[in-house]
């Protein structure tokens, strides 16, 4: 399994809304999107390189696993 890298704002926006997150609002430099059964929101910034450690936090939020999140960057 390759290792998770660092990716830019709109690329993980892209993910997260194809694996069944909505867009909720943005706040500041700030996107939200909820998720069905999620305790919390998922919070993406507006970076040119989002930190690993960002991404998985955001994946554990929704259940998202390793495969999923490889199977989804692949199709975008």
């Amino acid at each position: 399994m390759p290792r998770i890298t660092p990716v830019d704002y709109k690329t993980l926006l892209r993910i997260f809304q194809k694996f069944g997150c909505q867009y909720k609002r943005k706040e500041g430099s700030h996107h939200i999107l909820t998720y069905p059964g999620a305790k919390r929101a998922v919070v993406i910034p507006e970076y040119n390189e989002i930190d690993v450690e960002i991404i998985k936090n955001n994946m554990r939020t929704v259940g998202m696993t390793r495969e999923q999140y490889f199977d989804l960057l692949n199709k975008i």
